[in-house]
């Protein structure tokens, strides 16, 4: 694969957790970024602001605040800007959430994602990634997760949605030529991480003296990996547009592939960790033990993730290493220091 430099990269949700870090590497390589972000309510905005106040100051650091279902305000920013890369990682998140308000799912990552999809086909963007998500397995069991399985059984809206970004970016790679790559994340964890997440909760919990709720009677399993390992990920498969695969089968087709310029990889730690032992290193790194109150699997949820990371080994020379010893101290200490506590 020959190596892409993009000079102009849109980032959806930059104002998020991923997309905050992501903005800021691309920044950091002198790469001119306009971040676009809606600053939603769904999470406490006051966290997206501050991330959004450390990429301001820089000179290559473009805001605009959309929403991605603003249809004539995407097709006015696209053609203004003229991007040869943008990374899709806006979305309404969270699996739980989209049992009580599943409205929000379709208008951000549905009606949203046509819009950044019509914009990069009119606009000759070189490369669309776009976040997808370790959920799209659903039901499947076969351990590790592989990109070449099939996933047709998701188990919430949220994960069907992401699925329906996959085979909707397909179409536009089969129509249009468009080289667009879809990144399953596993559980991404680390600095400035999301207040709805495992880590933030129990974190803030363990310190107020509350107890915190463990889903499935603690046995649950996922592939936790390391903000910096996920940015990796992404600006190394960000490098390398997709191309078709040449030995691709209508016959015997291969789902992660495709004879279109499309691909898809996890990025994932290739390391299922029970969740208490997550809660142990935690309580380890906090000095106190949690109070925890046990309860079965949550509607939407699955048991256990685990990432197969062959293709993005392959392909990129790159394997996620951070341990949760390493990476919980991080964000704890982040944690201190940002919440003065």
């Amino acid at each position: 694969m020959e190596i892409f430099n993009p000079k102009k990269v849109l980032v959806t949700g930059a104002a998020g957790f991923i997309g905050f870090h992501l903005s800021r590497r691309l920044l950091e390589e002198g790469c001119e970024v306009v971040g676009l972000d809606i600053i939603n309510d769904y999470y406490d905005p006051a966290i997206k602001e501050a991330r959004l106040e450390i990429l301001r100051p820089y000179e290559n650091f473009k805001f605009s605040k959309l929403d991605l279902a603003d249809r004539e305000g995407m097709k006015e920013l696209f053609a203004r800007e003229e991007f040869d890369c943008v990374v899709n990682l806006a979305a309404q998140a969270g699996v739980r959430y989209s049992l009580i308000n599943p409205n929000a799912y379709v208008d951000s990552n549905l009606a949203g994602f046509v819009n950044i999809l019509e914009g990069c086909r009119h606009n000759e963007v070189k490369h669309l990634l776009f976040a997808s998500s370790s959920s799209v397995y659903g039901s499947n069991t076969k351990m590790p997760f592989s990109i070449h399985d099939n996933v047709d059984h998701p188990v919430s809206l949220y994960a069907a949605s992401k699925k329906a970004n996959e085979l909707m970016a397909h179409t536009y790679s089969h129509l249009y030529n468009l080289s667009c790559t879809g990144l399953r994340f596993f559980t991404v964890y680390g600095p400035w991480g999301r207040p709805d997440m495992a880590l933030f909760l129990f974190t803030k919990a363990i310190l107020e003296n509350r107890p915190i709720d463990v889903f499935n009677y603690g046995k649950m399993q996922r592939d936790f990996t390391y903000i910096d390992d996920i940015i990796e990920g992404v600006v190394r498969v960000m490098k390398r547009p997709a191309t078709p695969n040449p030995d691709w089968s209508g016959d015997n087709p291969d789902p992660g592939t495709s004879y279109a310029p499309y691909r898809v990889y996890n990025i994932g730690n290739n390391q299922p960790v029970e969740l208490m032992h997550f809660i142990q290193v935690i309580e380890d790194c906090l000095g106190k033990k949690a109070e925890k109150n046990l309860l079965p699997l949550q509607p939407g949820d699955v048991p256990a993730t685990y990432a197969d990371i062959d293709d993005l080994i392959r392909d990129t020379g790159f394997k996620p290493e951070t341990t949760l010893e390493e990476g919980i101290p991080k964000f704890i200490s982040w944690y201190r220091e940002y919440f003065k506590v």
